[in-house]
């Protein structure tokens, strides 16, 4: 006898499928290396240095010792400041925001590895990274909590104006009712037959 599957929870499939997730990944990954590039020759530019990749995929460019080495840490530090709202708007879940920082800098440094043709050996480049990781996962699962609870609002306005119609409308007929009281011909509430309200003067004259 085959033995029935648990049926997966609702939005699992979606949530966790392989293909969403490595499209994810490289989009974020594109979105990394394109704000960092631009920061990048951005800064180079207006320095009157040389572009080149070597700014971008090697660490060695990243030295404590030297001031481009500082300008371009804090390229990388403002890059994962960019990054953290790329999280926002293509994650939006900040129990996910962790894996996709840390996947993001584990692909720079196999990119950097290939790139440099060796592992890197400086401090400072690790420094960076870990410096880099934790900003953007501080502030990616901050701003991912704020958007999961902001209120929902579910017509809110509509619904108070058509209320406030129906109350006024509802004081209208209210009214006429209670003029209907004073004198008036109405039906009784068997619906069967009329009546006459006569004032209480004229019933004492009457009588």
């Amino acid at each position: 006898m085959a033995r029935r599957r648990r049926p997966p929870r609702p939005g699992a499939l979606a949530d966790l499928s392989p293909t969403r997730i490595f499209s994810q990944i490289v989009v974020l990954q594109l979105a990394y290396y394109a704000c960092a590039a631009i920061l990048i020759i951005f800064t180079a530019l207006i320095a009157g240095k040389e572009i080149s990749t070597d700014l971008l995929f090697s660490w060695r460019s990243l030295r404590g010792d030297t001031t481009i080495g500082w300008t371009l840490g804090l390229i990388w530090v403002l890059n994962s400041l960019t990054c953290a709202v790329f999280i926002l708007l293509l994650i939006a879940r900040s129990k996910l925001v962790l894996d996709f920082a840390l996947t993001i800098h584990l692909v720079h440094l196999i990119v950097t590895s290939l790139y440099s043709h060796a592992i890197p050996t400086n401090l400072f480049w690790w420094a960076l990274q870990i410096c880099s990781a934790t900003i953007m996962t501080s502030l990616g699962v901050w701003a991912c909590q704020w958007r999961e609870l902001r209120p929902i609002k579910f017509g809110g306005n509509k619904a108070k104006s058509d209320a406030g119609r129906q109350q006024a409308n509802g004081s209208t007929e209210d009214d006429g009712v209670g003029q209907s009281r004073g004198r008036g011909r109405g039906r009784g509430r068997d619906g069967a037959g009329e009546y006459e309200m006569v004032g209480m003067n004229e019933a004492g004259e009457s009588v």
